[in-house]
């Protein structure tokens, strides 16, 4: 778990990396503290059946953060993916020798359903993202229009109105 923890540690710039990875405290470093526990969770949750109640708020945690940070859909749920070649690296002996290859698919058919399900997060959270941009520029754009006089000069579009085409 702690080698997939470094894996999703090192998608960020390697000085926040470093932060990230050896700030302990949770008030100086709740980032770090969130993504780490929240992986432990998450972990824990791949090795049984996936349940999208329980596994949703532990994706949430983590995603929101990597979407309020600007990471692109790909490099904010990559971290999910990775734990598939980890597991096959790691573990490639153990499987072999105790005949879990045919386990594996479930596993990662897991890990894959997991990687779906945040990625949908990651766009709900870049979604409201937008509609508060949207939201902070027009109140921007109306207190702007106001201090210069102009904000009665704007016609107001109200939706459900219908246009008069009678000439």
């Amino acid at each position: 778990m702690g080698k997939w923890l470094n894996l999703a540690l090192e998608t960020y710039p390697s000085d926040a990396h470093r932060f990230l990875k050896k700030q302990k405290d949770r008030f100086a470093n709740p980032v770090g503290t969130t993504i780490e526990r929240e992986i432990k969770s998450l972990y824990e949750e791949l090795l049984r059946e996936i349940d999208p109640e329980r596994v949703s708020p532990i994706l949430d945690r983590i995603v929101r953060i990597r979407a309020v940070q600007e990471f692109s859909p790909s490099q904010a749920v990559a971290f999910i993916f990775s734990l598939k070649y980890l597991v096959r690296r790691e573990l490639e002996k153990e499987l072999r020798e105790n005949e879990l290859f045919d386990d594996l698919p479930g596993f990662e058919a897991r890990v894959d359903e997991v990687g779906l399900l945040a990625f949908d997060i990651y766009m709900k959270c870049r979604e409201k993202l937008y509609e508060i941009r949207a939201r902070e520029a027009r109140a921007e754009v109306s207190g702007l229009l106001r201090k210069a006089g102009m904000i009665g000069m704007v016609p107001v579009w109200k939706a459900g109105i219908e246009k008069d085409n009678g000439g």
